[in-house]
């Protein structure tokens, strides 16, 4: 897969290095380039706080330029606040990984840009991308650290191409009841409650039966839920389960 290059310009602690790696292999991010960074590199921090992720993605390419890291790719964003004196696309995080995946698709290569953790990036590093990405935060307190930056954008790029249902229900070695079982179920019930004088008046008496109907309907109920639901009502009733 052409996934994106995540760029830190010079980061300032191996531990936040570190970080970055291990939220960045976390979801499927594995080409990590860093410009000048402070302490150098390798890093023991980075390594220790990376929790193995280091050692199991491709090797990390240092360069001493912006330019030379981004020399080979075809587009790139900054994550960072909104530029005030330059004309360039402000993208939410979902639209720029939109942006950055399309582009992919068509076999294009792709980085995300990240300052330093005390300023961020300088307009001049701004200027030599395409595009700017920025986090909606609290605005009284909108400073992330550089890992957290690094796995929103990462989450985003993994989301846009999951396709995992919005809402998975394990059934097991059940499967939903069919809707005759279901209404078997539910008119035995009303005939129960019939019976017992559940509903007191005339007048009441449709509403109920459609509200009742509306509990077991919402519940999206299983085979074995319905059959276990047979069985409490004949345990109360004292039959057996039909």
């Amino acid at each position: 897969m052409n996934t994106p290059a995540i760029i830190l310009v010079q980061p300032q602690m191996g531990e936040n290095i570190g970080a970055a790696a291990r939220a960045m292999f976390n979801l499927g991010l594995d080409e990590l380039r860093l410009v000048s960074p402070r302490d150098g590199w390798p890093s023991p921090a980075a390594d220790k706080n990376s929790a193995g992720a280091l050692a199991r993605m491709q090797n990390v390419q240092v360069f001493d330029t912006l330019n030379e890291a981004i020399a080979d790719l075809h587009y790139v964003i900054a994550a960072t606040a909104r530029p005030r004196d330059m004309l360039k696309p402000v993208y939410t995080p979902e639209a720029g990984i939109k942006e950055c995946r399309t582009r992919a698709d068509q076999g294009q290569k792709t980085g995300f840009i990240f300052g330093p953790e005390r300023m961020g990036l300088i307009n001049d590093a701004i200027a030599k991308c395409h595009g700017v990405i920025t986090i909606p935060t609290n605005p009284d307190f909108s400073s992330l650290n550089l890992a957290q930056s690094v796995l929103l954008l990462a989450y985003e790029w993994t989301r846009n191409q999951d396709n995992t249902p919005d809402k998975i229900m394990e059934m097991g070695d059940s499967f939903p009841v069919d809707q005759e079982k279901l209404e078997e179920f539910l008119t035995r019930l009303e005939e129960e409650l019939e019976t017992r004088r559940f509903f007191r008046t005339e007048e009441i008496r449709p509403t109920m039966k459609r509200n009742i109907r509306g509990i077991f309907t919402r519940a999206d109920l299983s085979d074995q839920e319905v059959r276990t639901l047979h069985g409490m009502l004949s345990a109360l009733i004292g039959k057996k389960a039909s």
